[in-house]
């Protein structure tokens, strides 16, 4: 495992995007066990993406173009969607307990769809692992799955210590209404943001 690897996954995960916006919204809103939840959601949502990398598929992704925009307009639709239903429902960011709590299958759900509508993730992998990898490595395909194990281990415990982090700070705002206000349009405009620079990036 080279150092090169480890700090390059470090960068990449601790970068904010999607996921570390999905995941601080629910440690503000429902607490540390619900930033975990997240966080293991944003992660699981990362095997498709590797499981094509690994058989080819993201060859195809890359080279097809059809492809590669379906799934990137799928994936800007859905963080139109995410913050559409933040803004509009009050209790996506809500800490007062007043809401009903969302289950942990929901949260995963939720995660795993950010993760996986995001074909730049694919692209990444693509363009990641095999640097790598030795060309005619005997053990390539094991290596492979071994470096994104431990990106996706790495991914868990970064986005879960964000979201950790978010929930400490709950009890600080659960009695200021303009701060919540506030919170829930910011979550909002974020994943319009990452819709946006979703949609106009290219391959």
């Amino acid at each position: 495992m080279s150092i090169a690897f480890l700090l390059t996954t470090l960068v990449v995960v601790a970068t904010p995007g999607t996921g570390v916006v999905y995941t601080l919204a629910a440690g503000l809103s429902r607490g540390r066990r619900a930033s975990v939840v997240a966080a293991l959601g944003c992660t699981l949502g990362i095997v498709p993406h590797m499981l094509a990398t690994i058989t080819g598929v993201a060859a195809l992704l890359h080279a097809s173009a059809t492809a590669f925009q379906v799934l990137k307009y799928a994936g800007v639709a859905y963080l139109l969607y995410m913050a559409w239903a933040t803004l509009k429902d009050r209790d996506a960011i809500s800490v007062d307990g007043a809401g009903e709590p969302e289950s942990a299958g929901r949260t995963i759900v939720r995660g795993v769809l950010i993760n996986i509508l995001n074909p730049k993730l694919t692209i990444f992998f693509f363009a990641f692992l095999p640097q790598f990898v030795t060309p005619g490595e005997p053990h390539a395909l094991l290596r492979m799955l071994v470096l994104s194990g431990v990106f996706m281990l790495a991914t868990f415990v970064v986005f879960a210590v964000y979201g950790v982090l978010a929930a400490s700070v709950r009890s600080h705002v659960i009695s200021r209404p303009r701060v919540m206000t506030w919170l829930r349009r910011s979550f909002a405009g974020s994943f319009v943001a990452l819709g946006a620079k979703l949609a106009f990036t290219s391959r």
